[in-house]
C-alpha cells in the first residue's frame, strides 16, 4: 500500500461528503446559465457584455491556491520532494527523441556543430524553466502555466494557450504511443507495422489500427492514476536504468573517437545551427508538465527551483554530450540518419548495442507517458475548476488522491487518437503551442513584476506596456528576417537595438512586485531574451503549424463563446449556492 502523505486540509462548506462517482446533470454543468433552455438563451443574449467582462479579467493567486482547489472536494497530497520532481522532468524529457533526432541534424542539418544546437535550445528551455519555477514556488497550484497565464494575463488569454497546448499534449501522448508500438515491433521482427491491422476500408493514415498503442497508454495512465508517488518511484527506478545506458554510450564514443571527425566543425554554417536548434528544442519540452506537479510537492519554495533547474541543466549537459560522443565516433557524413547510435556501435563492432539503444528509448517513451499522464491530468483539473470545462473533471478521487475524472478524459482521447491515426499524420498536428505558452509564460512574469492593479500608476502602466511591444516586436523582426533569407548585419542590428533599449527601459522601471521567496534572477533581461528566443523559433516551424494553431483556436473560440464564456462569468458573477439550489428544486 502506498504511504499516506502529508495533505492539505480543503473543507467545502457547500456540500457533504458525497460519493466520487456521480454522473448528475448539475454534477457538469452546476452554472445558472445552463439550469434550463430559457437560461441559456438569456446567457447567449448577452454574449457581448459578457466577453467584454472577461476578456482581461484576471484571477488572483488565493483563489487559485484557496478557492479553485475547492472545487476537488479532496486535496491532492504533498508527496513529492525535490528529488522526486528532478527525476520527474529527466524521465519527462529523454525520451526516444534524442536518439533519432541528434543524427538527423548531424547528418543533414548542423554536421558535429549540432553540440552547439543543443546547447542553444538548452539555453533557451533554461530560460523558460526558470520562469516556471518562479509562478510554481509563487502560485503552487495543478494548473501550471494556465494559472499563471489566469492571474496576470486573463482568462481569455489563458483559455487560448490551456486548449492548444493541452491538444498538443493528447496528440503527442497518442504518437508516443504509436512510437512505442513501432519500436517493439521493429525489435521483435523489424517491421514497424508488424503489430498494426490494416483496414483497406479505411482513409489512408488512419487504416493502420494499433491495440499495442493503446495498450500501453491504458496501461500508463492505469499507473498515474494508481498514486503520485507510486509513478514517480517506478519513474525513478526506469530513469537511472536510461542514464546507465546513456552513460555506456558516451563512455563508449569517446574511447573510439577521432578529433578529425569534427573537421568542418560547422558544414551548414551558422544558418544550419541555426536551424538544428529549433529542431532539437523537441528534445527538451516535457518539463511544463512537471511544474503541474506543484500541487503535491512537499515545500514548492525549495522543491520547485531545485527540481526543475537542476534538471534541466543535467538534461542539456547529457544532450551536448552524447551529440558529441556521435560525431567525434564517426564522421558525420557517414551517419546513418535514421538509427545513428545503432549503425555507430555497429560501425565498431558491437551489433548488439542496438538492442540496448531500442531498450533505452522504449524506457524513454515509456516514462514520457507516465510522466505525461500525470501533469496532462493536473492541467485538465485546472481548467475544470475554473469552470472552463465541466467541474466534474475536477474531482480527486479521496483514496488515490488523484485527479481519476481528468485521466480518464486525456487517457481516451489519445488512446482513440492512437488506435486510429499513424504518425505522420499526428506529427503534422503537433508542434506551436509549447513554444507559444514558453513565451506567454515569460511576458506573464514580466507583467507580475511591473504591474498590480490599484499600485501601479496609469503611466506606469504605459510605459511598461510601450516596451513591451518593443521586445515583442523586434523578436518577431528577428525571426521574420532570418525566415525570409535576410543575412546582412543591417536588419538585424536595427531589430536587436530596438529589443535592447525596450528591455533597458524596462530595467529602469519601478518593480511594484518582488518574489516573496524566489525569483528569476537578471529581471527583465532573461525573462526578455526568452520571449525573443521563443518567438525565434516559432518562425522557424513552417506554414502548416501556423495554419493548425489557427484553426485549433478557431474551434476553441466557438467552445469558448457557447460554453465556456458563460460558465465563468457565472463563477465571478453568481454565488453557485444558488444556481445549485435552483436546478435542484
Amino acid at each position: 500500500m502506498e504511504a499516506q502523505p502529508q495533505q492539505d486540509s480543503i473543507s467545502d462548506d457547500r456540500n457533504p461528503r458525497r460519493s466520487y462517482w456521480r454522473w448528475r446533470k448539475q454534477d457538469f454543468f452546476p452554472e445558472f446559465s445552463f439550469q434550463s433552455l430559457s437560461s441559456y438563451k438569456s446567457a447567449l443574449s448577452a454574449t457581448c457584455p459578457r466577453l467584454a467582462d472577461r476578456l482581461l479579467a484576471r484571477s488572483s493567486d488565493a483563489y487559485e491556491i484557496d478557492a479553485a482547489r475547492r472545487e476537488s472536494e479532496n486535496p491532492m497530497r504533498r508527496c513529492l520532494t525535490w528529488w522526486d520532481l528532478l527525476w520527474l522532468s529527466f524521465g519527462s524529457v529523454v525520451g526516444s527523441g534524442v536518439f533519432v533526432i541528434t543524427g538527423q541534424e548531424a547528418r543533414v542539418g548542423a554536421g558535429p556543430a549540432v553540440v552547439l544546437s543543443y546547447a542553444i535550445s538548452g539555453l533557451s528551455a533554461l530560460l523558460s524553466v526558470l520562469c516556471y519555477a518562479e509562478f510554481g514556488v509563487e502560485i503552487p497550484v495543478a494548473g501550471g502555466s494556465f494559472s499563471y497565464l489566469r492571474v496576470e494575463l486573463g482568462d481569455f488569454i489563458a483559455f487560448i494557450a490551456a486548449g492548444n497546448i493541452l491538444l498538443e499534449a493528447i496528440v503527442g501522448a497518442a504518437g508516443l504511443g504509436r512510437s512505442w508500438s513501432s519500436y517493439l515491433a521493429s525489435l521483435v521482427k523489424n517491421d514497424s507495422d508488424y503489430f498494426r491491422i490494416r483496414v483497406d476500408s479505411f482513409a489512408n493514415g488512419f487504416d493502420l489500427l494499433d491495440p499495442v498503442a493503446v495498450a500501453v497508454l491504458l496501461v500508463a495512465n492505469g499507473i498515474a492514476m494508481s498514486g503520485t508517488k507510486r509513478t514517480s518511484w517506478l519513474n525513478l527506478i526506469t530513469s537511472v536504468v536510461t542514464v546507465c545506458v546513456i552513460v555506456f554510450i558516451v563512455v563508449v564514443g569517446f574511447t573510439h573517437s577521432k578529433t578529425s571527425n569534427l573537421v568542418p566543425f560547422f558544414p551548414y554554417g551558422a544558418k544550419g545551427v541555426v536551424q538544428s536548434a529549433a529542431v532539437v528544442y523537441w528534445s527538451y519540452t516535457g518539463f511544463d508538465m512537471v511544474a503541474n506537479m506543484a500541487e503535491e510537492t512537499e515545500k514548492p519554495a525549495r522543491d520547485i527551483p531545485i527540481g526543475l533547474v537542476g534538471s534541466m541543466s543535467m538534461i542539456t549537459v547529457v544532450y551536448c554530450l552524447m551529440a558529441l560522443a556521435l560525431t567525434m565516433m564517426v564522421k558525420y557524413t557517414e551517419i546513418d540518419p535514421n538509427a545513428a547510435y545503432s549503425v555507430a556501435f555497429s560501425q565498431i563492432g558491437m551489433k548488439w548495442a542496438k538492442y540496448l539503444v531500442g531498450i533505452c528509448a522504449l524506457k524513454g517513451m515509456t516514462t514520457s507517458l507516465l510522466v505525461g499522464s500525470l501533469g496532462q491530468a493536473r492541467y485538465t483539473t485546472q481548467i475544470a475548476r475554473s469552470h472552463m470545462i465541466p467541474p466534474w473533471f475536477a474531482l480527486v478521487h479521496p483514496k488515490t488522491g488523484t485527479p481519476i475524472n481528468a485521466t480518464l478524459l486525456v487517457t481516451i482521447l489519445s488512446a482513440v487518437i492512437s488506435f486510429f491515426t499513424s504518425l505522420d499524420v499526428l506529427s503534422s498536428v503537433f508542434s506551436f503551442a509549447t513554444l507559444f505558452i514558453f513565451m506567454l509564460v515569460a511576458v506573464a512574469l514580466l507583467v507580475r513584476r511591473y504591474y498590480v492593479k490599484d499600485v501601479t500608476p496609469e503611466s506606469g502602466l504605459l510605459k511598461f506596456l510601450g516596451f513591451l511591444f518593443l521586445i515583442v516586436v523586434s523578436s518577431v523582426g528577428v525571426s521574420a528576417l532570418w525566415n525570409a533569407g535576410v543575412r546582412g548585419w543591417i536588419g538585424y542590428a536595427v531589430t536587436g537595438v530596438i529589443w535592447f533599449i525596450g528591455t533597458l527601459g524596462l530595467a529602469f522601471l519601478p518593480k511594484y512586485r518582488v518574489p516573496k521567496v524566489w525569483g528569476v534572477p537578471l529581471v527583465p533581461w532573461l525573462p526578455s531574451f526568452s520571449i525573443a528566443m521563443n518567438l525565434f523559433l516559432i518562425g522557424s516551424l513552417g506554414y502548416v503549424a501556423f495554419l493548425r494553431f489557427i484553426i485549433c483556436t478557431t474551434v476553441m473560440l466557438l467552445y469558448y463563446v457557447f460554453v465556456g464564456l458563460h460558465a465563468t462569468y457565472d463563477v465571478a458573477h453568481q454565488p453557485m449556492e444558488e444556481a445549485k439550489f435552483e436546478g435542484e428544486s
